[in-house]
């Protein structure tokens, strides 16, 4: 499975992006998929989560209320709408896919990733 995610740029403080990533089999759309960051310095961090019907999620403390993960199983697509940004969102966004029922927040759980897009808020 390859995972393709997009969507990444500047954005100043307060702005949106959306972040998609595309699956290259359908198979994964019976995969919980999931969104991760890392900043510079530091460790790779949860960000979002999503079960295969989409019915149920999970998100960082960091993002919750301001971010939304959803996905199109049609399409084979998970989305990261990102709202209110601000700089401690900078860090480059990797998506991820784990042959599970049940969302996880942890990164060893996650099979397959994606390459990473970037994002940049500026203040």
């Amino acid at each position: 499975v390859q995972l393709q995610a997009s969507g990444g740029g500047l954005v100043q403080a307060g702005g949106s992006l959306r972040l998609s990533c595309a699956a290259s089999r359908r198979s994964v759309s019976k995969n919980v998929m999931g969104w991760f960051r890392q900043a510079p310095g530091k460790e790779r961090e949860f960000v979002a989560t999503i079960n295969w019907s989409g019915g149920s999620t999970g998100y960082a403390d960091s993002v919750k209320g301001r971010f939304t993960i959803s996905r199109d199983n049609g399409k084979n697509t998970v989305d990261l709408q990102m709202n209110s940004l601000k700089p401690e969102d900078t860090a480059v966004y990797y998506c991820a896919a784990a042959p599970l029922l049940v969302v996880t927040t942890r990164a060893n759980d996650y099979r397959y990733w994606g390459q990473g897009t970037l994002v940049t808020v500026s203040s």
